[in-house]
């Protein structure tokens, strides 16, 4: 059976009067239209955090050519574009179009699991030397910093929203934080004198990133959302 839809009064800012001398509101809007709006302006703000978190660990990556800072950068760039399908499900107001995004977000996650396994592999067969430690060690410091910011963002979102898709991306954000932290591992390690701990730790955040992929889809598979009464069971 069909939900009863409901609608919100908004005042518009520009209320104004008329020859009846009364001011007024126009009406009432839909109350998905009001979760489409927030749901936009969540993952248009996480967004932003997470892009700018990875542009300024490419930049740090182009000093300390450090291959688990890559695992990580590439993950968060990847983090950061799964904010797309979830803008265009929430614009569009479908249920079914926010299952599909859930289901790109693990596969944004899965693909850039792959493209860091590629890169660790190759780094454990050509070794380089990594410079600009201590930079290193900050650049896992902002990419904590900046994915616990989009965990915030969305898990707040998707809770009030009721979005397991954007719960799951949530998740994935926290997670990615504490991953970030492994960046900071691989440049302590390497200042003691262990270099081939680089490679090594970024293999163990391919590992962590595939297991995020795993969790995030059994969430989306598993889960309905606000918008479910609108998709064919």
């Amino acid at each position: 059976m069909l939900a009863p839809r409901t609608s919100v009064p908004i005042e518009h800012p520009h209320s104004h009067g008329h020859s009846h001398g009364q001011g007024h509101s126009h009406g009432l809007v839909d109350s998905s239209i009001v979760r489409s709006r927030a749901g936009i302006r969540a993952v248009g703000l996480s967004l932003g955090v997470l892009g700018l978190t990875a542009a300024t660990q490419l930049a740090i990556f182009l000093l300390s050519n450090s291959v688990a800072l890559l695992a990580d950068l590439i993950h968060n760039f990847g983090d950061a574009l799964t904010a797309v399908p979830l803008a265009i499900a929430f614009f569009l107001r479908s249920g079914r179009a926010e299952r599909f995004a859930g289901l790109g977000v693990v596969l944004a996650i899965f693909v850039s699991a792959c493209v860091a396994l590629y890169e660790t592999i190759v780094r454990l067969v050509h070794p380089e030397e990594l410079t600009h430690l201590w930079v290193l060690a900050a650049a896992g410091a902002i990419g904590f910093v900046g994915n616990e910011i989009a965990a915030q963002i969305r898990l707040r979102a998707g809770r009030r929203l009721t979005s397991p898709a954007l719960i799951a991306d949530g998740n994935h954000a926290r997670v990615d934080g504490f991953v970030s932290l492994g960046v900071i591992v691989s440049a302590v390690l390497v200042a003691a004198g262990l270099p081939r701990a680089d490679p090594i730790v970024g293999l163990a955040i391919t590992l962590v990133i595939l297991k995020i992929t795993w969790d995030s889809w059994h969430t989306v598979r598993h889960s309905r959302g606000a918008w479910d009464d609108q998709v064919p069971q």
